[in-house]
């Protein structure tokens, strides 16, 4: 059966072997010295032998003891490699709780660094939501301005240095857009949240902010104040495409604001290409043939008119009329204002036939809606007699002008007779 033995155990029995055999050594050699002094004594025979016997002991005893160094050597050995192992096993252990450690503080980085993100996030929000509060509280501030400088006007107008305020109407109607156009222009057709206060007109409404910023706008227009005008407006075009997406009814209206303001700036191409892009918004989100989409047509082709370009606004002009005889009626006075823009395309361009009879028959709805005593009427009666003249027919002028001179006299003196 097999015992196990400690390498100190076998150290020590190698050591006491070690120092035995060399005791046995130290005697043979006693032994020998022994035989050769009594060599003469006894017999040659049987010291030799003996002799023999001692040498053969003595070496064996030698290579003994030679086995027992190289076991202490290798029991020696071997206790420096037990050494070194421990050693590394120590090294190792602490690498891995080293690594341990590591993985412990890559877990608590980690940790730490969802949280700074998260915390991130939340200032960003928190940035946008003080950016939105700031631009409400700059709207806020900007409309109590306007009711200061409103306030100080009428209490001391000698302290303002501003133009004079014109009405909302005649605002309009410089800017080539006559007060039935107003609604369109303004959007006051573009669909929003039910929630809010707003003004409503054929289905759909306006926001109270926007129709804040709109009016505001005007007061500036009318002011000359454009430098103030233009960046309120593309300032809210921003914040509701930001808020709505670029595709919303609320862009739309304002795109039309400020095309105003370009209008008014004689900036007709950026007018334009506004009036374009709102024009774009409304037919995706209303349809083709929406009442707003008439309006917004029949907008771009006076631009396009006033800029020269009177076939590409002819076609605009007549989709227009098309779209406002279905949706309001054939004999509605908007219908009639078509007619006069489109009878003007055509003077422009010559065809004074087509003139002729777009004028007669927007006269004929004026007439009948708005009275003979409406300026509308008398305007539309002086383009007809120009077009009479255009083509000649004289006595269809002469009389034309007759009538509007009669009526202007009778409106201001009375009915003619022979005393007056």
């Amino acid at each position: 059966r097999m015992v196990a033995i400690s390498q100190e155990e076998i150290t020590r029995s190698a050591k006491s072997i070690l120092q035995g055999l060399e005791a046995l050594r130290e005697d043979h050699s006693v032994i020998r010295i022994g035989l050769n002094a009594n060599l003469g004594a006894e017999e040659e025979l049987i010291i030799a032998e003996k002799k023999s016997i001692v040498e053969t002991n003595m070496n064996k005893i030698s290579h003994a003891i030679a086995d027992a160094q190289m076991m202490l050597a290798l029991t020696a050995h071997l206790q420096e490699q037990e050494k070194e192992k421990q050693k590394w096993k120590a090294q190792a252990h602490s690498s891995e709780s080293t690594a341990r450690r590591m993985c412990q503080e890559i877990a608590w980085l980690q940790e730490q660094l969802v949280n700074a993100c998260n915390e991130l996030k939340e200032s960003e929000q928190r940035v946008v939501q003080l950016e939105e509060e700031n631009n409400h509280l700059t709207f806020l501030n900007s409309l109590k301005q306007c009711d200061n400088e409103q306030n100080g006007s009428d209490t001391s107008a000698s302290k303002q240095d501003s133009l004079p305020v014109k009405s909302h109407e005649e605002t309009l109607q410089e800017l080539g857009f006559s007060p039935e156009d107003d609604e369109a222009m303004a959007g006051s057709y573009v669909q929003c949240s039910t929630t809010q206060s707003m003004a409503v007109s054929d289905g759909y409404a306006v926001p109270d902010r926007i129709r804040t910023i709109q009016n505001l706008v005007l007061k500036y227009m009318s002011q000359g104040r454009y430098d103030v005008a233009a960046p309120l407006c593309k300032a809210t075009v921003e914040d509701l495409e930001r808020a709505s997406g670029t595709d919303h009814l609320d862009v739309a209206t304002m795109l039309n604001v400020l095309a105003f303001v370009k209008r008014d700036q004689k900036k007709y191409e950026e007018a334009t290409e506004l009036l374009s892009e709102a024009l774009s918004i409304r037919e995706k989100c209303l349809g083709e043939n929406h009442t707003v989409v008439a309006f917004t047509l029949a907008n771009l082709a006076v631009l396009y008119s006033m800029r020269g370009m009177m076939r590409e606004a002819e076609p605009l002009s007549r989709r227009s009329l098309e779209i406002k005889e279905k949706s309001l009626g054939m004999d509605h006075p908007n219908v009639a204002k078509q007619l006069n823009n489109l009878a003007l395309l055509c003077h422009n361009q010559k065809k004074y036939e087509e003139a002729e009879r777009y004028f007669k028959r927007s006269l004929e709805i004026y007439e009948s809606k708005l009275g003979i005593d409406d300026p509308t009427v008398t305007k539309t009666m002086n383009h007809m007699s120009s077009v009479y003249l255009k083509q000649s027919k004289y006595k269809e002028a002469e009389d034309l002008y007759k009538k509007i001179l009669t009526r202007a006299h009778e409106r201001e003196f009375g009915k003619i007779d022979d005393k007056n």
